[in-house]
């Protein structure tokens, strides 16, 4: 459990006192010996205590770790899953005034906490950062705004190339809200926060992961939220457009090529039938890493056949690539 001082008061009232889970591998607790760390953070909706649900006939995701730390020859590393649930299902990884500092609380708090009780390599060439879907998007910024403290990330059909991914949810999310709620967001709201079993209709978890990416994307500092598109038509409000945009990780790499430079592992990977169509974010975000001049050697980029759910078994192929290249010490 660690206390949190950036999300203590939060705006939403979630706790500042979390869960932390971290994997240590085999041998940990034989010597003195200091390990690589790799920062596992969840896709929208997640909760830290989904890692032990287990999916009949496929393994965990611990379980997966298992198996690869248990592999000839395979340096080895601590794992850290770290707990971002809110109230609107997710952060995106960033500090906002309607949601709160959940970018500082994972780089500040969690990170420093970590190194304090675990037997860490603390230093940036050491530690990566990865995730799925709103956990890519959030393993791609948090690299690009902290080089000082990762030099490596995995992300797995992380958001990105927002035009085409978020783009292509508004129009049936228009719809709900018009037929279901008169045009009105905030009677969502008031609906979803009343239900009983709130996510019965299809379109509810899309609906409030919208909101939720407003929250992070285009709040004010009084904490007011400002949705993308009119509930009513589904047009899209260009100056809330052009704040989304500004956080798109597409458009972020360009602006960031220093610190894409500096890192010592990049993953890149998507399902070529990604239903949110963020095999093709991957693929615009891969194009912006090579554009600002990332050496080819430190990235690995793939297109899988697969859609956006039970990738699971990437995660390990991830962790490995990471792992092998910051277990090696950097000559300075």
């Amino acid at each position: 459990m660690i206390t949190s001082a950036a999300l203590r008061g939060n705006p939403l009232g979630d706790p500042h006192e979390r869960a932390l889970w971290v994997y240590t591998p085999p041998g940990y607790s034989e010597g003195d010996r200091r390990y690589p760390v790799a920062y596992v953070i969840q896709g929208y909706c997640g909760t830290i205590a989904m890692w032990s649900n287990r999916t009949p006939f496929r393994p965990t995701f611990p379980e997966l770790l298992d198996n690869l730390f248990s592999r000839p020859g395979m340096p080895q590393a601590l794992i850290v899953f770290v707990d971002a649930w809110t109230s609107y299902g997710g952060s995106q990884y960033l500090d906002s005034a309607a949601i709160g500092n959940y970018h500082t609380y994972l780089c500040d708090d969690i990170v420093s906490w970590v190194d304090d009780a675990y037997r860490t390599l603390a230093h940036r060439d050491h530690r990566a950062v990865t995730g799925k879907s709103s956990g890519g998007y959030g393993s791609m910024v948090t690299a690009m705004l902290r080089p000082d403290l990762f030099s490596g990330f995995a992300t797995h059909a992380g958001d990105a190339l927002f035009d085409t991914s978020y783009a292509s949810m508004l129009p049936q999310l228009a719809r709900r809200l018009r037929d279901d709620f008169g045009g009105s967001y905030e009677a969502f709201l008031d609906y979803f926060r009343a239900a009983r079993t709130p996510l019965l209709h299809p379109l509810d978890e899309m609906l409030i992961e919208i909101y939720g990416y407003s929250a992070a994307y285009s709040s004010d500092a009084d904490g007011s939220v400002h949705v993308p598109f009119d509930p009513s038509t589904g047009r899209l409000i260009p100056e809330v457009w052009e704040r989304w945009l500004a956080w798109d990780p597409v458009r972020l790499a360009a602006q960031n090529g220093e610190a894409l430079r500096s890192m010592r592992a990049i993953w890149i990977d998507a399902g070529r039938r990604d239903e949110y169509y963020l095999d093709l974010g991957a693929s615009a975000f891969h194009q912006a890493v090579v554009g600002v001049g990332v050496d080819p050697e430190q990235v690995h980029f793939e297109l899988f056949d697969g859609a956006h759910g039970a990738i699971e078994y990437r995660y390990p192929q991830a962790i490995e690539w990471l792992i092998r290249r910051l277990a090696v010490e950097v000559r300075r």
